[in-house]
């Protein structure tokens, strides 16, 4: 495992305070970095966990808190940072510590301070659950917990390091590096910005649109004012904050507001993102370029892969001007009502080419569109009803399930508004009941789903209670009733195959059905045909349960070398899409592939890799019932090929190496 941030360019000084913290790690279960904002928390434990990664011993994840805005999150962003996608019927910190309890990994939890008592109430579990679990914590203030070790994080050497990090940012203003001559001065200028990090990249900034002389003399007057007046609070947050302040003092006006208005996003967003927010009467699309230029010329905000965010700190103060601007709510409001226009668009790209981006986009924009959700919860229920619905198949798949369930159940308790939009909620929390195991539940709710569909006559609404319906009847065994749902509604919706998504998805039900039935003739032809429809329109989620089926059928007929093709292509358009759950079942697949056809070294790697996956998804391995047959006859194929020993070695090696390198290594070979 390792999951974290993309490293920034050369960790300026810091090389004693990353011993330490590497020391310390090895020493303590639980250790904290504090420091006022802006002093380097944040780099510090991400090099700090980046040599920890590269050094092999243990797993890595990193959790990005100072998003959260409230602790309804915290479990879920900590669950999907160490990529537990928990499909756990359990309650889900009970989950996630047993998953845990084996694992040697260390923990970042970035930016703790806003939520200090959840946070401590967290780790105090997990600690005690999980003695391989190692934690590190950047926060403002110490956590307070028993064994808890503080590493305080103390600005840059004024004289040396600070210096070099304010001549790397000046050099990336563009204007050229620093003139030895003028050393001296930048000196002055370290000094007086106390070595805190982000004071300095903040004034080298500056330098885009004024002299180094400039800089200092505007610097000057203000932090001399500031320390002539009684102010309570250290020195450095002060001076940190005059920076900020003189730095939003220097913007010009466009670049003022959107530096506020900006700060109602949770983390990166695209420049498109930034317009639809940000743009009225008062601020034009072109002063939005032009402005968004400017604040990154002036490092108030950064581009990571083009995609533009602000630091936490600069945030709080846009923020603040947000809100003696008045304009915190109307914000708000358009934020969320572009999330949700976007993932209506998000919800009609599924059957087209633009499914994969859309997967993607809801991936990146995952803070956000949780930001907009509590939004709506607050102010218009059933829109966020509506954007629960939409975001829920997305999630449900790709490790967020409980928030799926959790914003849905919100929404539908706030609301009984009828009509297609309850339909969907209805639908999409029956799907997040099958994918946990509890299909009574799911059947209840697609009976719900097919009744307020009758009464308004919905006919997608009638196909998706049909999918879910017929969903519950494959996994409980009875495929001949899965069929006869989901033909009867097709036949009474009508249209072509590809009109809509529950008309795609009734079809696959149908085809998991007739193998279930041992129609594989039928269930061939119609795998195939719809696999065809798939690749012609760039479809992904549809086509890898294709495959999956083709390579069932492919195993069933002793053909091991199609049902390893169709297996890996399964698991590329799983990964491709993020899907966990899909993954650890294509991995089933393509172990008992391989190992019919003699190759159990590959088999046994595939096995332990897909047990990693399934402990993921927090439930042992899961499927249609005549999946389980397979899975049993091929281990017994592979233990024969390798002889016990053999086998539980190579298991045992697989089990303890990063799934997603041997996931890579399998597909690689069948390339």
């Amino acid at each position: 495992m390792r999951n974290l941030p993309d490293i920034p360019d050369g960790l300026v000084g810091r090389r004693e305070e990353l011993a330490h913290v590497a020391a310390a790690l090895d020493r303590h279960r639980l250790v904290v970095l504090t420091g006022p904002g802006g002093v380097g928390k944040s780099r510090l434990a991400l090099h700090a966990a980046d040599r920890a990664a590269r050094s092999g011993t243990r797993g890595v994840a990193w959790a990005d808190l100072w998003p959260l805005t409230a602790d309804r999150l915290l479990l879920a962003t900590v669950a999907d940072a160490l990529d537990f996608a928990d499909h756990a019927t359990a309650e889900p910190l009970d989950a996630l510590c047993r998953w845990l309890a084996d694992r040697d990994v260390l923990l970042v939890l970035d930016s703790c301070e806003h939520l200090p008592a959840a946070c401590r109430a967290l780790l105090a579990r997990i600690l005690a659950a999980c003695p391989g679990v190692t934690v590190l914590v950047t926060s403002r203030e110490p956590l307070g917990m028993d064994g808890e070790h503080q590493v305080v994080v103390d600005p840059l050497p004024p004289e040396t390091d600070a210096v070099e990090l304010f001549c790397r940012r000046a050099l990336a203003t563009g204007t050229g590096p620093v003139d030895p001559e003028a050393l001296i001065t930048v000196v002055r200028l370290c000094r007086r910005l106390e070595g805190i990090p982000l004071a300095l990249e903040l004034a080298a900034g500056q330098l885009a649109h004024r002299t180094l002389h400039e800089v200092e003399h505007g610097l000057r007057l203000r932090l001399d004012l500031v320390a002539q007046t009684p102010v309570a609070g250290n020195f450095r947050h002060r001076a940190l904050r005059t920076t900020i302040g003189w730095s939003h003092e220097l913007c010009e006006p466009a670049e003022r507001l959107l530096w506020a208005r900006f700060s109602v996003f949770r983390a990166a967003v695209d420049a498109d993102a930034v317009r639809a927010v940000c743009t009225d009467g008062a601020l034009s699309a072109a002063d939005v370029e032009r402005a968004l230029a400017g604040l990154e010329r002036k490092s108030v905000v950064s581009r990571v892969d083009g995609r533009f965010q602000m630091l936490d700190t600069v945030r709080e103060y846009g923020g603040m001007w947000l809100a003696e601007l008045g304009e915190t709510g109307r914000l708000s409001e358009r934020h969320a009502a572009y999330f949700l226009r976007r993932a209506r668009r998000a919800h009609a790209d599924w059957l087209g080419p633009a499914q994969l981006e859309a997967y993607r986009w809801v991936s990146a924009t995952h803070a956000d569109l949780c930001a907009g959700l509590d939004h709506l919860l607050a102010t218009r229920p059933q829109q966020a009803l509506e954007l629960s619905g939409l975001l829920a198949f997305f999630w449900s798949c790709c490790g967020h399930l409980r928030e799926a369930t959790g914003y849905l159940e919100e929404a539908l308790a706030l609301t009984d508004q009828p009509g297609a939009v309850r339909t969907r909620a209805l639908w999409a929390l029956g799907l997040t009941r099958v994918l946990c195991g509890e299909q009574e539940a799911a059947q209840r709710l697609a009976l719900a789903c097919e009744r307020q569909a009758a009464a308004q006559g919905e006919s997608e609404g009638t196909l998706l209670a049909a999918y879910l319906l017929g969903l519950v009847h494959l996994l409980e065994g009875r495929p001949m009733a899965a069929r006869f749902v989901v033909d009867g509604a097709l036949e009474s919706v009508g249209g072509r195959p590809f009109d809509s998504a529950g008309r795609v998805q009734c079809r696959l039900v149908r085809i998991f059905a007739l193998t279930g039935e041992g129609l594989r003739d039928a269930a061939r032809r119609e795998a195939t045909e719809l696999r065809r429809d798939c690749v012609e329109r760039g479809e992904w989620w549809t086509r890898s349960y294709a495959d999956y089926q083709l390579a069932l059928l492919s195993l069933f007929e002793d053909r091991p070398e199609d049902a390893a093709a169709h297996a890996a292509s399964m698991l590329d358009g799983k990964r491709l899409i993020g899907d966990s759950f899909g993954i650890a079942l294509g991995l089933d697949l393509l172990a008992s592939a391989l190992a019919a056809q003699g190759a159990g070294g590959p088999a046994v790697a595939a096995y332990g890799a897909g047990e990693n996956y399934w402990a993921a998804v927090g439930h042992p391995q899961r499927g249609t019932p005549e999946l389980g047959p397979v899975r049993r006859q091929y281990e017994t194929t592979a233990r024969s090929l390798l002889g016990d020993s053999g086998y539980d070695k190579a298991l045992l090696d697989s089990v303890l190496r990063d799934p997603e390198a041997v996931l890579r290594e399998l597909l690689d070979r069948k390339e």
